[in-house]
């Protein structure tokens, strides 16, 4: 979420925070947060594909320092939407500006896009490392809450919503987490880092040891990344705000700090309730209520025991179950073995593909692999669609058409996919999504490669870890736009040697000969050969997972 100017506030008020050593502790990490920091802070390539190989070394260092501090880390992922799709305008609207930071990037300007595969090498990084981590099924923010308050520790994160959350443990901002500067215990010669922790109880004794229940109501009368509700904008037109002796700059400042002194006076959120609906419309009033109140809970814990999924690997979350999703579904998503993009397409039918650095000029990326997609659509279609006519207890024709938001030039457009027709065992009640994950490895490997269009006699002379990047290609050859050139085969090509090569670098035992020393040598003449179909080893990352 996030409320906004309000991390800018508590940041110039050094009152609100108190100084941590940290170590000896466990720590909740908000994942979706600490691979941004990590690659924006670190000036990463962000204009010709990215840079996986320092990126991976940085989170390395990053999670070596919290072993030398005895910090065991817990990360929490973000998911999909949820079923509501509330936040789906402020998505729309994030998409549009990273289009234009990324058509920025492409003419040599500035601006902020991820690397389209840097999530999936953050998780695969992870679990490398063996740094215990999960994938929540929606927002991860009260899931993170939940987990914090079962193990009594501090979240770290750089999220203005932890200042409105009941933490026990507190909440340490990521821009104060000094992780890069180690220091050393006088007395005992333990590791630490220095960090900082915001105080819900210094902050709400600012103002007038205001009742702390009372910060969900600000947060969503002060607006956060999807609550924008008409009436209240009235209700501000209408109060007078008692700003107080403020040394705040900014208009948005301003409002925060009055609107924290006008609700210090209230006993709870009720009674301030009660007063915000006297300045509204009497047509308005139940309306607003009932919208306040119901916004006012997505700052309670959640009811996911995430403490049981990382003890037991048992992942249950109660609205999951209404949908009826199989419980191998759950936890490949839990696990981060399917991407949230499925349960954006399973329970909402839409999705929204991530912007890259490109051509503005030519089709987006995406376009390449839509016949990839539309296989993907029809997997969880044909299954989806046979659990939603078993709890109508009633035939529905299936809804073949799936929403994209995808880039055409400079602008976020929307489109509808028709989900492929599928063909063989895939056909009819052969196999649902209850029972997919069952289906034979052989029948896998057979449907995996009619997606691709290759046929099993073209991968026999080769190694079978190099199938996968095989059939893609031959698939990329087929349906790049503009088509496959010699220099991008080779570029292609010379990152698939490279990354063999850096395994067998890498490997125990291994002495470097002169032929290594010539590969190497070699990649300084060769700097983007990691650009080229990125986008298609993500879109086959649901079917590899699942040949897999």
């Amino acid at each position: 979420m996030g409320i906004h100017g309000l991390m800018s506030y508590v940041g110039e008020h050094r009152e609100f925070f108190v100084d941590l050593e940290l170590k000896n502790t466990n720590v909740i990490i908000d994942g979706n947060n600490l691979y941004h920091r990590l690659y924006f802070d670190s000036n990463l390539d962000i204009q010709h594909g990215g840079d996986y190989d320092s990126f991976t070394d940085i989170t390395h260092k990053f999670f070596e320092t919290l072993t030398l501090c005895s910090i065991q880390p817990y990360v929490v992922l973000d998911g999909g939407c949820d079923a509501s799709d509330k936040k789906l305008t402020t998505l729309k609207e994030r998409a549009q500006e990273k289009i234009q930071s990324a058509y920025s990037l492409s003419h040599g300007g500035r601006g902020s896009v991820l690397p389209l595969l840097i999530r999936e090498v953050f998780k695969q990084f992870l679990t490398k490392l063996q740094v215990p981590f999960i994938q929540s099924f929606y927002e991860a923010d009260r899931d993170i809450v939940s987990l914090a308050n079962h193990l009594n520790c501090p979240v770290l994160t750089l999220d203005s919503d932890f200042c409105i959350f009941d933490l026990k443990g507190g909440y340490c901002p990521l821009n104060y987490f000094q992780w890069r500067n180690l220091c050393i215990c006088k007395d005992s010669q333990d590791c630490y880092i220095p960090a900082r922790c915001f105080s819900l109880e210094r902050f709400c004794s600012h103002f007038s040891n205001m009742n702390k229940t009372l910060l969900p109501l600000f947060a969503v009368l002060n607006g956060n990344d999807y609550i924008n509700l008409p009436a209240i904008e009235m209700f501000f037109s209408k109060v007078h705000l008692p700003v107080g002796s403020s040394r705040q700059k900014g208009r948005k400042h301003v409002r925060i700090q009055g609107l924290l002194n006008w609700l210090s006076r209230f006993a709870d959120p009720a009674e301030a309730i009660e007063d915000v609906l006297k300045y509204l419309n009497k047509h308005e009033k139940e309306e607003t209520r009932q919208l306040l109140c119901t916004f006012m809970e997505e700052y309670e814990p959640s009811n996911v025991n995430l403490k049981d999924f990382f003890q037991n690997g048992v992942y249950a979350f109660e609205e999951a179950k209404k949908l009826e999703l199989p419980q191998w579904i759950l936890t490949a998503l839990a696990k981060g073995i399917l991407a949230p993009f499925v349960s954006d397409a399973l329970v909402l039918k839409r999705t929204i593909l991530h912007v890259q650095v490109e051509n503005m000029q030519r089709p987006s990326a995406h376009a390449a692999a839509l016949p990839i997609r539309q296989v993907i659509y029809g997997l969880l279609l044909d299954a989806s669609q046979t659990l939603l006519n078993s709890s109508k207890k009633e035939h529905t024709s299936p809804t073949l058409v799936f929403c994209e938001f995808d880039r055409i030039q400079k602008a976020l457009k929307k489109s509808f996919v028709q989900a492929a027709a599928l063909s063989g065992h895939f056909c009819g009640d052969w196999y649902s999504l209850t029972t997919l994950n069952e289906v034979p490895l052989a029948d896998r490997l057979i449907f995996l490669l009619e997606t691709f269009g290759v046929t099993a006699s073209i991968l026999e002379p080769i190694p079978c870890q190099l199938w996968l990047p095989l059939a893609v290609t031959c698939y990329w050859t087929q349906h790049s736009e503009p088509r496959v050139k010699l220099q991008h085969m080779k570029a292609l090509l010379l990152g698939i040697v490279v990354g063999e090569l850096d395994k067998e670098i890498h490997s125990p035992g291994f002495t470097m000969g002169p032929l290594c020393i010539d590969c190497i040598m070699s990649l300084n003449q060769h700097p983007y050969q990691r650009t080229y179909s990125a986008h298609l080893q993500k879109c086959t990352s649901f079917i590899a997972a699942w040949y897999i």
